[in-house]
């Protein structure tokens, strides 16, 4: 990737959003201007990145971990984040269940690029939801995955 450093400032920007600015200083204990510092695209602020205690805390406080899904994505990982939140730490069902959501998310995935495609153009928010869909296909094919390990235990 030519430009890590821009990469990450726009998951940070994302991050600060996702908390709201107000929120983001609180938490971080960091002014406005400081927080803007870290996700700016001006020249003069290129060095300048969030400290990952920051980025811990914020992390906790938002809907996603959008820097640590970034850092991940730059080394080849994959990060599994499941924001369901369940009742019970127990996977309900088993395989055929699995299979059921499998194909229930996965057309929602073709509707919804059916939807984004039509004009030909994806836009961003097009895209963000197509994302959402391919996350939420891939935690079904996690719950999936582990269903079929606990079945060969």
């Amino acid at each position: 990737m030519p430009n890590i450093g821009s990469y990450l400032k726009k998951h940070t920007e994302a991050l600060v959003k996702d908390v709201g600015i107000e929120a983001a200083c609180e938490i971080t204990g960091k002014s406005k201007a400081t927080l803007g510092r870290y996700y700016s695209d001006n020249d003069e602020h290129s060095d300048r990145f969030m400290p990952i205690e920051s980025v811990a805390a914020l992390e906790a406080a938002a809907s996603y971990p959008h820097v640590t899904a970034a850092l991940s994505e730059l080394c080849g990982a994959t990060l599994s984040f499941d924001d369901r939140r369940k009742n019970s730490d127990e996977r309900s069902g088993g395989v055929n269940t699995d299979v059921i959501a499998l194909s229930q998310r996965f057309a929602m995935l073709m509707s919804e690029y059916h939807t984004s495609i039509e004009d030909g153009i994806i836009t961003v928010n097009e895209a963000k939801r197509l994302l959402r869909e391919t996350v939420a296909l891939q935690q079904v094919l996690i719950d999936m995955k582990l269903h079929l390990e606990d079945e060969t235990v």
